[in-house]
């Protein structure tokens, strides 16, 4: 079987100060978590998935300086 050609992927940009964060493990331990982050910074929803194990969410750091990546 012959190996598919790679697609070219734009590069990605971010917002200075905005985190991506995926969270996974046990239900209790993706909330317990959550509740932590919700606490210390502003986020987004998080929005859960694969039965509450996995959940994704953004978050504002605070930091407004360019982003060194």
């Amino acid at each position: 079987m012959a190996a598919r050609t790679r697609r070219e992927r734009t590069e990605r940009t971010y917002l200075p100060g905005v985190a991506d964060v995926r969270i996974c493990g046990t239900k209790a331990a993706v909330w317990a978590v959550l509740d932590v982050l919700e606490c210390e910074f502003r986020t987004t929803s998080a929005r859960e998935y694969d039965d509450g194990q996995r959940a994704y969410l953004q978050l504002d750091t605070g930091c407004t300086g360019p982003d060194g990546d």
